[in-house]
C-alpha cells in the first residue's frame, strides 16, 4: 500500500466485458461529437451572422453553445484516444486541468441558464422594461461574472487535491476527471476538499436551481392571470425550449452526484453511461431543442 505524494497518472476506466465493442462505441461516441460540435457551430454562426437575432436571448444561447462545445472538447477527444488507440493513462497535470475545465464549464452553464431565465421571467412579466433591463451591454456582464463566478468557486478543487498523497490504485470511475473521482484515491483525509466541493456544488448549481425555480412560478403566476386559455399557452410556450434545456442539463448532473455519492456498490457500467450521458448529452440536444422550438433559427437554417 505504497503511497505517491505526486501520482505520474491516473489509469482511465474502461467498459467491464464490453472490450470487444471498443470500437462501436467509439463510433457512437464520435458521431454525437461530431453533432454536438456541429450543432453548436451553426447556432454560433446563425446568431453571429443574422442581425435580427441580436437580442439577449439568442446571446444567450450563444454562450451556452460555446460552453457546451468546449466542455466536450475538454473530455471527448480523450476518450476517443483511449477507445481507438488504447491510451489508457492520463498524466495527473493533465487530469486536475481537466477537471478544472468540468467543473467550471458546467458552472457558467448553470449560470448562464439562471440569466435564461431571468430574460423569460422579465420578458413575460415586464414585457416593457425588457429592452431597458437586459441591453446588450448588460448581457456582456452577465457573461463575464458567469465565467468569473465558475472559476472563483472551482479553482480551488484542483489546488486542495495537490498536496494530497494517493495510493498505489490509480484507476478511475469514468473515462475522464471529476473531483470526486480523484479525490476517493487520497491516502489522507479528504474531508476539507469533499465539504468544499460540496459546498461549491451548493452554492452555485443548487442556489441556480432554486431561482430558476423561483422564476417559472412567478412566470406561471403571471401566465394564468391572462384571460384566455389561448394566450396562456401562447406566452408560456415561448419558455419550452428553456425549461427542456434546463432538464437536459440538471437531470444528467443530479443522476451523476448521486451515483457517486451513493452509487459505490453499482456496477461500473452505470458509472461510465451516467458520466458519458452528463458530457454529451446536454451539448447534443441543447441545439436540436432550439432549432425545432424557435422558428427564426429555423428560417436561417433552412
Amino acid at each position: 500500500n505504497s503511497s505517491d505524494l505526486s501520482p505520474s497518472s491516473f489509469i482511465l476506466a474502461s467498459i467491464p466485458g464490453l472490450e470487444a465493442a471498443h470500437l462501436w462505441i467509439s463510433i457512437l461516441l464520435c458521431s454525437m461529437y461530431i453533432l454536438a460540435v456541429t450543432g453548436n457551430c451553426v447556432v454560433m454562426l446563425i446568431v453571429k451572422t443574422e442581425p435580427s437575432l441580436h437580442a439577449p436571448m439568442y446571446f444567450f444561447l450563444c454562450m451556452l453553445a460555446a460552453i457546451d462545445l468546449s466542455l466536450s472538447t475538454s473530455t471527448v477527444p480523450r476518450i476517443l484516444s483511449f477507445y481507438w488507440f488504447d491510451t489508457r493513462e492520463i498524466s495527473f497535470g493533465a487530469c486536475l486541468v481537466q477537471m478544472f475545465l468540468i467543473h467550471t464549464l458546467s458552472a457558467i452553464e448553470s449560470t448562464v441558464l439562471l440569466a435564461m431565465a431571468v430574460d423569460r421571467y422579465v420578458a413575460i412579466c415586464h414585457p416593457l422594461r425588457h429592452a431597458a433591463i437586459l441591453t446588450n451591454t448588460m448581457t456582456a456582464k452577465i457573461g463575464l461574472v458567469a465565467m468569473a463566478r465558475g472559476v472563483l468557486f472551482f479553482l480551488p478543487l484542483p489546488l486542495l487535491l495537490l498536496p494530497l498523497p494517493f495510493c498505489s490504485s490509480r484507476m478511475l470511475s469514468h473515462s475522464f476527471c471529476l473531483h470526486q473521482d480523484v479525490m476517493n484515491l487520497a491516502c489522507a483525509n479528504t474531508t476539507p476538499s469533499m465539504v468544499y466541493g460540496l459546498t461549491a456544488i451548493l452554492l452555485v448549481m443548487g442556489l441556480d436551481a432554486i431561482l430558476i425555480c423561483l422564476s417559472y412560478i412567478l412566470i406561471l403566476k403571471a401566465v394564468l392571470r391572462l384571460a384566455s386559455w389561448k394566450e396562456r399557452v401562447k406566452v408560456f410556450s415561448t419558455c419550452v425550449a428553456h425549461i427542456c434545456v434546463v432538464l437536459a442539463f440538471y437531470v444528467p448532473l443530479i443522476g451523476l452526484s448521486v451515483v457517486h455519492r451513493f452509487g459505490k456498490d453499482l456496477a461500473p457500467l452505470v458509472h461510465i453511461i451516467m458520466g458519458n450521458v452528463y458530457i454529451l448529452v446536454p451539448a447534443v440536444l441543447n441545439p436540436i431543442i432550439y432549432g425545432v422550438r424557435t422558428k427564426e433559427i429555423q428560417r436561417r437554417i433552412l
